[in-house]
């Protein structure tokens, strides 16, 4: 058994959350196609035959002023400091830009890195090779070209995960894939769902707070949760005519906490104005984004 932590870093946008979905088998972060969906740092854990791979899946790596973003940062230097190794995902569809490659060259001085080029199924071949040239150049860094969506060379890629690992014991049991509660999956999904369903320009200013998460005797899961807005112009939006956004959110949030709690649910959402809450310290201790010991 060999077992060991693998910290997952990228721009915004890069795939990483499919991609530790993908390699644990199990929905582990939310997954949409506007960048910095994932805020906090979240643990997949991998199990295979003789292995035990666990993925910190981390904020995509980008620069902000208010509270939350210092907190993303911060989620990422605390998975690379505590890893055993490093997985920078780059979206192969664009070219390797000069900060970018400078970036995992200063990974690579580190831990051991693995640069995976992603999203291989729709990239410009000639591209993504220019790329991966480009990047076996550097001392110390093992480049692996994939697609997490249809999971195309994917069995490369553990192979050389499972190179990295060094540990000789099981950090968690083979039932578990995940370290975050069902409270914070459930406020996740929730989130995600927001995501889909509403404009570009409101996402980044949305939090989830669970007011609810019960399971009652007769087995249905009771869940409320206050859907956090940054102005009053938001929330019709989010609400939508006669209601019928929220009502699209709540319905598939819905059959997906169904799914994670294999047991009926009961959801009730609520949209609450919070003016400025990303530069809020006590609103953001009640959504989960503070910062760890």
């Amino acid at each position: 058994m060999k077992s060991g932590f693998i910290a997952i870093v990228g721009l915004p946008n890069a795939g990483k959350s499919t991609l530790i979905n993908a390699l644990v088998g199990e929905k582990v972060s939310i997954v949409s196609w506007r960048p910095q969906t994932t805020r906090d740092k979240i643990i997949g854990v991998m199990h295979g035959e003789d292995f035990q791979a666990v993925f910190i899946d981390t904020p995509g790596i980008h620069k902000g002023k208010d509270k939350l973003s210092k907190y993303m940062e911060e989620e990422v230097a605390s998975a690379k400091g505590s890893s055993d190794g490093t997985l920078y995902v780059l979206d192969g569809s664009k070219p390797l830009e000069k900060d970018t490659l400078t970036f995992i060259e200063s990974l690579s001085k580190g831990a051991p890195t693995i640069v995976v080029i992603n999203k291989m199924d729709i990239a410009d071949k000639a591209v993504a090779m220019a790329s991966a040239s480009r990047l076996s150049r550097l001392k110390n860094i093992e480049v692996v070209p994939i697609s997490a969506a249809t999971k195309e060379n994917l069995p490369e890629l553990i192979k050389v995960i499972r190179s990295l690992l060094k540990d000789d014991v099981a950090y968690y049991p083979e039932d578990m894939y995940t370290d975050k509660p069902l409270r914070f999956m459930a406020a996740e999904i929730i989130r995600e769902k927001a995501l889909k369903f509403l404009l570009a320009e409101i996402p980044h200013g949305i939090g989830v707070e669970m007011k609810k998460f019960e399971t009652g005797e007769d087995g249905v899961t009771r869940v409320e949760a206050d859907v956090i807005c940054e102005k009053d112009t938001h929330k019709p939006i989010i609400i939508g005519k006669g209601g019928e956004t929220l009502k699209k959110i709540s319905v598939a949030a819905r059959r997906e906490l169904e799914s994670l709690v294999d047991g009926q649910v009961y959801l009730r959402l609520f949209v609450k104005v919070k003016s400025g809450w990303k530069d809020n310290v006590a609103v953001l201790s009640t959504l989960g984004y503070t910062k760890k010991d």
